[in-house]
C-alpha cells in the first residue's frame, strides 16, 4: 500500500505541473487570440483578460488527454532513470501492479473531469459567449429552450422584440404556435402577434394567420386588431445565429443535459448531439485509464535501453491518433452512423485493450 500511495503521489505531482505548464501557455495563448478577435470593437484589456478566463477552462478540458498522457510519461521516465522500476520488479512487484495507482488517479481524475471540470466549464462557456455577444452586438439577440418552449430575442434600433415559440422543426427555421411582442426603446410594448407558424426567409419572418394588437396607452387593443394571412416582420436574426445560440454540449452541465435533452425534443429539435456528448463524458474516465496505460506501455522501460526520445514520441502521437478516433466515432454518432453508445464508448474500451495488450507484449513478449 505505501509503494502505491508513492506511485499516486508522484504521478498525481507530475499531472499538477504539467497541467500548470499547459494551463499558463493556454491563457496566453488565447489572451493574443481575444485581442484579435476584439481588436475593432470597444473592449478594454481588462475585459479580454475575463474573456481569457472564462474561455481558458474549455480549453483546458479539451487538453486533459494530452496532460494524462504526458504525465504518465514523466511518471515513469523518471522512475526508470531512479532505477526505482527495477528496484520494484526485483521485489516481485509485476508492470500491470505498478500501473493500479496510476490507473486509481486516472480514473479519480476522469471522474473530476466530468461531475466538476464539466459544469465548471458549461458556466463559464455559457457566460463568456454572453460576455462575447454582448461586445459584438450589444446582446441583440440570444435563444433558450425551457419546458415553456423557445424564446428568441431580436433587437434594432428601434427596440427589442421578444419571440416565444411552442416547437419548431429540426434546424429552427420554422417556429410553431408563435408569439412576437415588441418593446419601444423606452422599454414600453407596443405590438403583440400571434401566429400559427413563423418561417424565417431572406431577413424575415413570415407569419401566417397572424393577428396584431396595437398596445398603445388608450386604445383598445382587441378592437383594433387585425388579422392578416401572410405577415412578414423584419428581423437580424439569421439561421447560423439562431445554431450558435444554442450553443455547444459542453455548455450545458452533465447534470442538466438530461432535462435538457427532453426540453430538445419536445421543443422539436434533433438531441443526437447532446446524447452523444453525455454518453461521451460518462466514458471519460475509461479513456483517460486507457491512455495511461497505452502511454506506459512506451514508457515503463530502463533507459540504459536507448530510445526514449522514439518511445515518448510513439506515446503522444498513439494518444493523439486515439484521441482522433474518439472524436471520429463521436461525428459519426451526431450523424447518426453509427448508435450512440457504440460512439461514446468503443474509443475507451478499444484504448484500455489496445494499452494492456502493448504492455503485455512489452512485459512478456
Amino acid at each position: 500500500m505505501i509503494l502505491h500511495l508513492y506511485f499516486a503521489r508522484r504521478f498525481a505531482l507530475a499531472l499538477l505541473v504539467i497541467a500548470i505548464v499547459l494551463s499558463t501557455i493556454v491563457v496566453l495563448v488565447d489572451l493574443i487570440d481575444q485581442t484579435r478577435k476584439f481588436a475593432d470593437y470597444d473592449v478594454s484589456f481588462a475585459e479580454r483578460i475575463v474573456l481569457t478566463v472564462l474561455n481558458a477552462p474549455e480549453t483546458i478540458n479539451q487538453i486533459l488527454p494530452l496532460i494524462m498522457i504526458l504525465g504518465t510519461v514523466v511518471l515513469f521516465i523518471s522512475l526508470a532513470r531512479s532505477s526505482e522500476l527495477v528496484v520494484t520488479r526485483a521485489a516481485g512487484r509485476s508492470a500491470a501492479r505498478a500501473l493500479l495507482a496510476p490507473l486509481a488517479v486516472a480514473l479519480i481524475v476522469g471522474i473530476i473531469a466530468t461531475t466538476m471540470l464539466g459544469p465548471m466549464v458549461a458556466a463559464t462557456s455559457k457566460r463568456y459567449a454572453t460576455l462575447a455577444e454582448g461586445y459584438r452586438s450589444g446582446g441583440i439577440s440570444a435563444l433558450s429552450v425551457s419546458e415553456e418552449g423557445l424564446w428568441l430575442r431580436q433587437g434594432g434600433d428601434t427596440g427589442q422584440t421578444v419571440i416565444r415559440a411552442g416547437r419548431s422543426n429540426t434546424d429552427a427555421s420554422v417556429l410553431y404556435d408563435v408569439t412576437f411582442l415588441s418593446y419601444a426603446s423606452s422599454g414600453n410594448p407596443v405590438q403583440r402577434i400571434e401566429a400559427t407558424s413563423a418561417a424565417l426567409e431572406n431577413g424575415a419572418w413570415a407569419l401566417r394567420d397572424a393577428k396584431v394588437w396595437p398596445l398603445t396607452a388608450g386604445m383598445n387593443a382587441e378592437a383594433n386588431a387585425t388579422t392578416h394571412d401572410i405577415l412578414s416582420v423584419e428581423t437580424t436574426l439569421t439561421l447560423d445565429r439562431i445554431r450558435e445560440s444554442l450553443g455547444t454540449p459542453a455548455g450545458v452541465s452533465v447534470w442538466d443535459m438530461p432535462a435538457f435533452i427532453t426540453q430538445l425534443e419536445q421543443a422539436g429539435f434533433s438531441a443526437r448531439q447532446q446524447h452523444v456528448w453525455l454518453q461521451s463524458e460518462l466514458a471519460r474516465p475509461l479513456f483517460l485509464m486507457g491512455l495511461v496505460l497505452v502511454a506506459a506501455a512506451f514508457s515503463m522501460r530502463h533507459t540504459r535501453f536507448g530510445g526514449t526520445g522514439t518511445a515518448v514520441l510513439a506515446a503522444v502521437l498513439l494518444g493523439f491518433g486515439l484521441y482522433f478516433i474518439r472524436s471520429f466515432a463521436q461525428i459519426l454518432g451526431e450523424n447518426g452512423q453509427i448508435p450512440v453508445l457504440f460512439a461514446a464508448w468503443a474509443a475507451p474500451f478499444a484504448s484500455i485493450l489496445l494499452g494492456l495488450g502493448l504492455l503485455l507484449h512489452a512485459e512478456d513478449g
